[in-house]
């Protein structure tokens, strides 16, 4: 299984679109992968942005659900487990620059 990195950066050649139905697909052009995420879903892509961490995305999260069940926590990390498997987040790879 893959570990989930400290600060989830989103592939920055993903594509979102929104459906009118609440989904949103996303598409990875490096691998032709797609996935559909319903509104938490889209939420958590959103969110893992490269700044936070996956407890600050998981305190947001349920600041905007505050009745979610106690079982938020472990939903969050698996989307983002599938969010990475699927290439949408990874982590940030600093560029060495040589002198």
């Amino acid at each position: 299984m893959i570990s989930l990195p400290d600060k989830p950066f989103p592939n920055p050649s993903a594509i979102t679109e929104d459906g009118a139905d609440g989904w949103t697909l996303l598409v990875n052009p490096d691998t032709a992968g797609a996935m559909a995420v319903n509104r938490t879903g889209a939420l958590v892509w959103r969110l893992a942005d490269g700044r936070r961490t996956v407890s600050d995305i998981i305190e947001s999260v349920r600041r905007r659900f505050p009745n979610a069940p106690d079982s938020l926590g472990n939903d969050v990390r698996v989307t983002l487990y599938m969010l990475c498997e699927e290439g949408f987040v990874g982590e940030e790879i600093p560029i060495r620059r040589s002198h």
